[in-house]
Order: C-alpha cells, then structure tokens, then sequence
C-alpha cells in the first residue's frame, strides 16, 4: 500500500527544487519582499508539468525560461500546504538569512569599531597608526573580524600599541610575554600563530617602521627587536671583537677574549644580567660577520674593538652600542652600499650619534671599480646626509656593494687605525 504524499511533502520533490532554490535567494537578497519575480532556466519536463501545476498556466516543451511572480508561488503555497512559503523554504532549507539586515549591522559594527579604535590618542598623534587603520578597514579584516566573533581582538592590538608608545625611550627591552601580560592579561596571546592578534599587532609595527610584514620567525623576531620588544633573548644576539670591559661575568670574559683576539657573541640575556661598563674612546661597528671575522684572523689581538650587526642590529646590539657611548665612546659604522644598508646607517647615526666609516662616495665608486660582481639596487633610495653625493652616486651606478667586496679595504683602514700610519 503506498503511502500518501502531504502537500507539502510534494513540494520537496526534486522538480520543484531549482524553483524553490530561487526563492531561497531573491528572499534573502531582499529581505523577504514578495514582489519580485523568479526564474527556471532551460526547464526539463518534469519541472515543466510541476510548473504549470503550480502557476495553471500552460508552457509548451522546449520552452527555454518559465518566470513566476514570488507572490503567485506563495499564495500557491499557502492554499496548499496552509502555511506561507517561507515556512517551506524552512523546512526544506533552515532559517532564511536577511541579507539587507546583516549587512546593515554589519556596517553599524564597523562603524562602532572603526570609532572606537580612532578614539585611541596615537590616531591623532602617529600618521603610521591612521594607515594602519585605513589598511584594516579597506581590506576586508575588520570584516573579518566581525563575521568570526573576533571583534574584542581589535581593541587588544590597540592596547598593546599604546603601551609601546607610552614607554620611555630608554627603559630596558620588554620580554613579549611581559607585553602580552601587561597589555591583554595572556603571557601567550602576542606567540605567532595564537589567533589574529599578534598579525595585527605585526602589521602595525610595518608601518611604524616602513618595512614589510615579516614572513619568517627572524624576521618578525627582528622587528619586535626593532621596538625593543624581545622574542627571546639568547636568540637576539651581537658578535663583537677586541671589545675589554669592566663588569663581573661578562666584562671578564670579553675582557679575557681580547687578550686573544678570539670573537665572542654576546647574547641579550647577558647584557641584562651581567651589565658592562665600557670605556674605549672609539669602537667600530660593521653589518657582515665577515668582516669581523677576517679582522680576527689577520689582525687578532691587535685589531682595534669592532663589534659586528650581522645583518639588522638587534636589541643586543643597540644595548651594546649604548653602553659604549655612555661611557664616552664613539661608533664608526660601516654597511652595505644598498638602500636597506644607507637607511640602517642612518637609524644608528640617529640612534647613536654613529660617525660611518669608510661610506663616502669616493668609497663607493673605488668598491665598484673593483667588484665584478655587480646586482642592481633595490628598494626605496635613501638619502646619506654625511656625503650627500654617495646617494647621487649610488642613483647613477645603480649597483649595490657589499661590505664582503670591500674587506680588504676595511682591514686596511682599522691597521692604518690601530698602528697611527
């Protein structure tokens, strides 16, 4: 015996599923106005007859759209089945969505979110912050945010660039746990990888900065650094050489690794724990280990103090680099003759009141002359107000030069330095 098939039932048969699908989707797109219409494209024959059941209006096989007005199809519904369309619509698909409401609250979210992050005083006070705002909201986060339930997130990030900005420039480096905890209550919240929030964080920091967003764990581990913010403090690190200080602990091994001439790293976590005292009136600095390297293996113990970046200075070197200057030293800097190289240069004459060495113009065109190894530079020119003609000569050559092609160079100006000839 067959069992007999409710009206609403047979409207779940498969020929009225294109129909109500497209129901579906002009109600919601319109909040549930009936006075649109909707369309079947290209009916077979079965969805035909269902269709011509439904409107009582016949269409011939073949025929290529048959259109039925919303408000037909739910007085059609509501004479069968006793209830209204949507209820159908529910019962087939789940709740129907009011895509006019949604995307009116969402707007109000934004809005709310957006003012409540430019109520912060650094958006009045930091141009970086502005376009870091701007950025959020064109490009789909604060959306994204909002859709996820992450909206509390947002106001996070704030707190922790406001508290960065409200340190005193010369305070000892934070540890990012002791930032998490001080600015979100969670010692793990800014870890990479814990949710959005350090992202947000991090994309700030590039702006403030004018560097891109770090895509490696030494590069994001580096602009923390650049904040004095330190991921980890074995890891932020300097290598220096020839470098005697006064200090239990530390200051006795460097002093002792002078004797010898022998590098010696020096790890953040040292130079916290173990505070030097160093009184030399003129240290060195350089970007490549190289450099350093070559000085202990050809001038050793006589090699005049040279402490070495190994690429961007981290917070090790800038703690290091304020100890030599308080107790009256001078750094000569020598970098990279490419763009990133001139504006580092540049942070630690602006950081450190640094002279640079060997960084003229003359130095350059002699280190090209000479280097077959010639890459074209990239990035953004920088200026080099010590000799302005070095930048306008590094525009026309077009040719970046690296500290490893003009080592001998600097080997012979530290003997020259170091002998008095």
């Amino acid at each position: 015996m067959t069992t007999p098939v409710t009206a609403s039932e047979r409207y779940l048969q498969p020929e009225y599923a294109r129909l109500l699908a497209a129901a579906r989707r002009s109600l919601e797109r319109t909040g549930g106005r009936l006075d649109g219409t909707i369309s079947v494209s290209a009916p077979n024959d079965a969805e035909r007859e269902a269709l011509i059941g439904l409107t009582g209006t016949y269409r011939p096989p073949g025929t290529a759209k048959i259109t039925v007005r919303l408000a037909d199809l739910d007085a059609a519904i509501h004479t069968a089945t006793g209830a209204p369309l949507t209820d159908l619509l529910t019962q087939v698909g789940g709740p129907l969505r009011n895509r006019p409401a949604e995307k009116s609250a969402l707007q109000h979210t934004r809005t709310q979110l957006l003012a409540q992050a430019e109520a912060s005083p650094l958006h009045a006070r930091h141009p970086w912050y502005r376009a870091w705002l701007s950025d959020l909201a064109t490009d789909g986060t604060v959306t994204t945010l909002i859709n996820k339930g992450d909206i509390p997130t947002l106001a996070r990030a704030i707190r922790v660039l406001e508290h960065l900005d409200a340190r005193p420039a010369d305070t000892p480096p934070l540890m990012l746990p002791a930032l998490a905890e001080t600015a979100t209550g969670d010692t793990k919240a800014l870890n990479h990888g814990r949710g959005p929030l350090p992202n947000l964080v991090l994309r700030a920091l590039t702006h403030a900065h004018s560097v891109p967003l770090p895509s490696t764990a030494e590069e994001r581990r580096e602009l923390w650094d650049a904040f004095d913010v330190i991921v980890d403090d074995l890891a932020s690190r300097v290598l220096v050489l020839n470098l005697p200080a006064r200090g239990q602990g530390l200051g006795e091994w460097l002093t002792g690794a002078a004797t010898y001439g022998t590098p010696f790293h020096i790890t953040l976590h040292q130079l916290v724990t173990l505070p030097i005292t160093v009184n030399l009136p003129t240290v060195y600095a350089c970007e490549n280990p190289a450099v350093l390297r070559r000085a202990a293996q050809e001038l050793g113990p006589d090699s005049p103090p040279l402490i070495c970046a190994e690429g961007r200075p981290s917070t090790a070197f800038h703690r290091l680099a304020r100890a030599i200057t308080f107790g009256g030293g001078t750094l000569l800097y020598h970098g990279d003759f490419d763009w990133p190289g001139i504006d580092m240069t540049n942070q630690l004459i602006t950081r450190h009141n640094a002279r640079p060495w060997m960084m003229t113009a003359a130095d350059y065109n002699t280190g090209i002359a000479q280097d077959d190894d010639h890459m074209r530079l990239r990035g953004k020119p920088q200026p080099t107000p010590w000799d302005p003609e070095l930048a306008a000569a590094m525009k026309r050559a077009d040719q970046a030069l690296y500290e490893e092609a003009v080592a001998e160079a600097l080997l012979d100006s530290l003997t020259v330095r170091r002998t008095g000839r």
